[in-house]
């Protein structure tokens, strides 16, 4: 059988919040793997990245994957160069704004009425300097009770995640309270012990119960179903009581029918940017994912089924944006038992 060293380079972490290593050998990762994840999980789950992991083409949802081509950046940022607008798409990728969704729904429990969630997408936080500075800017002035995380934290999609470990480390420390995770198609499941070693839950088809007071609504997370195709929804679902209120994080929304059959109230997700580079009124030129057009950003509803799809805090490829600023996004859950 492989060895799983093959799989797990060095994990050195530059600015590592209090109370981590700032060093993890490659058999340190593998341990925390295997007791985090099971033995056979862990085989699989690096398995599959080995497999697969910068593969062009008949991979994921997607038969093309444009970010994973080395000189994609290059021809996008030559392109804006030459037409002169590389330096304006750049400010725009820096004006991260704070957007506010309300999530209304009877089964909410009037204890939770007013609970409110910070929604992080596609930080991408090793290649989106100005961006991730605003955002530890705009963070202390912010009331939140829980905050989660959808996916992409790495700027690239395979290769060193060191400098990503290190920014999302000094992300942690700015953050409140508990904060929940998922995994993108950027990211690796390697990041998995760093990332919680700094107090970042990740829920790798898993869900955890949320209370207040005698109340309480469940927050579920699955893996990468955009390019690994590592998801599980039932597993994820399987211990949440059917008259409960739930929550699911995923990094695409691309598995909305799927969340809506297996009962699920709510859909939190990213992966599309939005589009990233829009035309005038902030019609995507693409939004990489196969769903329709309105799930590609903000509020949706699918049989009963609230989503919303964030365009994301950074940039992927390249760091501009046009027609599409990036955002942060507070949801406040509101109980209509509350309001009777």
């Amino acid at each position: 059988m492989a060895n799983l060293n093959n799989f797990i380079p060095e994990i050195r972490m530059k600015h590592p919040p209090v109370g981590t290593e700032t060093f993890l050998h490659p058999d340190d990762v593998r341990e925390k793997l295997e007791r985090r994840l099971g033995r056979l999980h862990a085989r699989q789950r690096l398995g599959i990245e080995t497999d697969h992991e910068a593969q062009v083409f008949g991979q994921g949802l997607n038969f093309f994957h444009f970010e994973n081509l080395s000189f994609s950046s290059l021809l996008i940022e030559g392109v804006l160069r030459l037409s002169g607008l590389y330096r304006r798409g750049q400010e725009n990728a820096a004006r991260l704004r704070l957007r506010r969704n309300e999530i209304i729904s009877p089964r909410i429990p009037p204890g939770f009425d007013g609970f409110r969630i910070l929604h992080l997408s596609d930080l991408h936080v090793d290649m989106n300097d100005p961006a991730m500075s605003r955002l530890l800017g705009l963070l202390p002035s912010l009331e939140y009770d829980l905050c989660v995380l959808t996916g992409d934290y790495r700027g690239q999609t395979f290769g060193a995640f060191e400098p990503c470990l290190a920014g999302m480390a000094r992300l942690r420390a700015a953050l409140k309270g508990p904060v929940y995770g998922v995994l993108g198609n950027h990211d690796t499941v390697r990041m998995v012990p760093g990332l919680e070693g700094m107090g970042i839950r990740m829920l790798l088809n898993e869900c955890a119960a949320i209370e207040r007071g005698s109340q309480q609504i469940h927050l579920a997370g699955i893996d990468d179903a955009h390019f690994y195709r590592v998801d599980n929804i039932e597993k994820a679902a399987d211990a949440i009581p059917h008259e409960d209120f739930s929550i699911l994080l995923s990094h695409t929304p691309e598995i909305y029918r799927q969340a809506a059959h297996s009962g699920f109230d709510v859909l939190l997700s990213g992966h599309t940017h939005g589009g990233q580079i829009c035309l005038p009124g902030g019609i995507p030129i693409t939004l990489d994912s196969s769903l329709p057009r309105a799930f590609g950003s903000g509020c949706w509803k699918y049989k009963g089924m609230s989503g919303y799809t964030s365009v994301g805090a950074g940039s992927s490829v390249v760091p501009v944006r046009f027609n599409c600023p990036p955002e942060i996004t507070l949801h406040v859950l509101r109980s209509a038992k509350a309001r009777i």
